[in-house]
């Protein structure tokens, strides 16, 4: 045998054992992306989470900004009723008639 002929069979042989291990890859990764068992399924089902919790947040934070909107208005409102009552406690205090103090009665020497 020659040296061009060993070169040229070992060269075969290579080639033989690369598409053997390209067909073993082939296969893994077939199965790999299959959508039912597969990391395929795994990764559609994971998507399709992820737009549902986005979903999910999105409406919560829809919500929160609604609820801090109508709590900013009653402090409002509430803050308004306050100095309406205090003016007119302050109304009133001002035109009462004073009472006058009480005093103890002495105790009676008896």
């Amino acid at each position: 045998m020659t040296l061009p002929l060993m070169l040229q069979l070992a060269l075969c042989v290579s080639a033989g054992g690369l598409a053997a291990f390209c067909l073993l890859l082939s296969r893994r990764l077939r199965r790999l992306n299959d959508l039912e068992t597969g990391l395929g399924g795994a990764i559609a089902v994971m998507t399709a989470e992820i737009g549902r919790l986005e979903a999910g947040m999105a409406a919560a934070r829809a919500e929160a900004t609604a609820a801090t909107r109508e709590l900013a208005a009653e402090i409002e409102r509430a803050k308004a009723e306050r100095a309406y009552w205090a003016l007119q406690r302050s109304m009133v205090a001002d035109t009462a008639p004073r009472r006058p103090r009480l005093r103890r009665r002495e105790a009676a020497d008896a």
